[in-house]
């Protein structure tokens, strides 16, 4: 089997992120299949130590933070996040490197006569992310990692990575999303984000809104965890920064860590804090990190598509920015990081997103808009994202791809403008590839 055939065989799976709206939350629908085959591969879930991640913003930026450190830190570390910009195999990773074609695809002939075994025996069949989570969970053993870090797909508590026996959980801040399958209030939301909580296990939130906040607290006493609130028992506060890198100051347990990452935007601090608290509940378990070890590891981040400038004269900018908390928050940093004459917006959304909410943050910008969509089967049609544009008096230009609507967007400014492409990583997966070619 080579890299292409173990691909088309994991596509036979059904896909729910090509799929928008459909709940998995039915009333047979349970991990015990995922549990059961795992078992039956030898339990490679429980090999590492895992720190397991969920919420709404901020988890992948967090789980890579974490990734770095404890690679720093002298740990062989895997890391398991969602979705991709490019390859299937940016999902799972160790120190940093993705898995190899010709190891992704022996990997999938290994775990292939399993995964079938168990198929003709279960009361429905696994998912593509199912299977794909079990493959890390393997990968990680066969490597030997110390530790896996890992992203949760959707939601938690019936999230396909929710199988393990975490140390420290990490909920990261929740807001409206995936209504139809999460919940419609945030308090609904965070208790699924919260299932991922396990008896004894420290808890590190991100900053919440109080409706979310009470809920992770009633979660984490009922399951006999303790918990650190970020903004609480860990603060920050901003030194410098340019359109490179930010410096700042994040002050825990383990004391102050001066600390300077190659991420821009205010919300990035933030999730520093929260890795940082993480870090700090793993020192104070027995693992080896330092602070110079923290200053070190997220020192050499690399995240891209999270606010990120690609060329100068005009500023093109790329932020995968996907529902409508993650784009107020984008506003107000192009806001607060940019002078600008005007701002040429490229922007294209998934159809299960609060669209008309995320054009009602954008609107006042007062952009030049070009809507497009990008060739993922959940794109919304540019039409309706237009329409909503109309309804702020916005006229809109629509072109039928990403490379259409930057190569438009391009044409159209000047040294003095600001180019945004947003709305979704996948999007902006696109746009960076339109300048790869350059």
């Amino acid at each position: 089997m080579n890299y292409h055939e173990a691909e088309e065989y994991l596509n036979r799976f059904i896909n729910y992120e090509n799929i928008p709206g459909i709940s998995y939350a039915s009333p047979d629908y349970d991990l015990r299949h995922i549990e059961e085959l795992l078992h039956l591969m030898g339990d490679p879930h429980l090999a590492a130590r895992t720190v397991h991640i969920a919420g709404t913003k901020g988890k992948g930026s967090i789980a890579a933070m974490l990734a770095r450190v404890l690679t720093v830190s002298g740990y062989k570390t895997g890391l398991y996040t969602s979705p991709h910009l490019h390859t299937l195999r940016e999902r799972i990773r160790v120190d940093g490197s993705l898995i190899s074609q010709d190891e992704f695809a022996a990997l999938v002939a290994e775990v292939r006569p399993h995964i079938e075994a168990m198929n003709c025996e279960l009361y429905r069949q696994l998912t593509f992310f199912e299977a794909l989570t079990v493959l890390a969970f393997a990968y990680f053993r066969k490597k030997q990692a110390d530790f896996q870090i890992l992203e949760t797909g959707l939601g938690g508590r019936l999230d396909a990575t929710n199988v393990v026996k975490p140390e420290v959980c990490v909920i990261t801040p929740v807001s409206l999303e995936h209504t139809q399958i999460l919940g419609d209030s945030l308090g609904k939301i965070a208790y699924e984000k919260a299932g991922i909580i396990k008896p004894g296990c420290v808890v590190v939130s991100s900053p919440q809104a109080e409706e979310a906040s009470s809920v992770i607290r009633e979660v984490c006493h009922r399951q006999g965890a303790s918990l650190v609130e970020v903004g609480q028992a860990i603060t920050w506060h901003k030194i410098s920064g340019d359109l490179r890198q930010q410096s700042f100051e994040v002050r825990g347990r383990m004391g102050a860590h001066h600390l300077t990452i190659p991420l821009l935007g205010d919300y990035q601090v933030e999730n520093t804090a929260t890795a940082v608290a993480a870090l700090e509940v793993l020192a104070s378990l027995g693992c080896g990190i330092t602070n110079k070890d923290i200053v070190q590891g997220l020192a050499q981040l690399e995240w891209p598509g999270r606010f990120q400038i690609l060329k100068q004269d005009p500023v093109v900018l790329v932020d995968g920015a996907h529902n409508v908390a993650s784009m107020k928050r984008l506003v107000e940093n192009v806001k607060n990081y940019f002078s600008y004459d005007r701002v040429f917006l490229v922007v294209g959304v998934s159809c299960d997103k609060g669209i008309s909410g995320i054009v009602t943050e954008l609107a006042p910008l007062s952009p030049q808009v070009i809507v497009t969509r990008s060739s993922h089967p959940r794109a919304a049609s540019p039409i309706v994202v237009a329409a909503e544009f109309t309804k702020w008096g916005i006229k809109s230009e629509i072109t039928d791809t990403v490379a259409q609507g930057l190569s438009r967007a391009l044409s159209l400014a000047g040294k003095g403008d600001l180019v945004c492409v947003t709305g979704s990583l996948f999007v902006v997966a696109e746009a960076l590839d339109y300048f790869s070619r350059d």
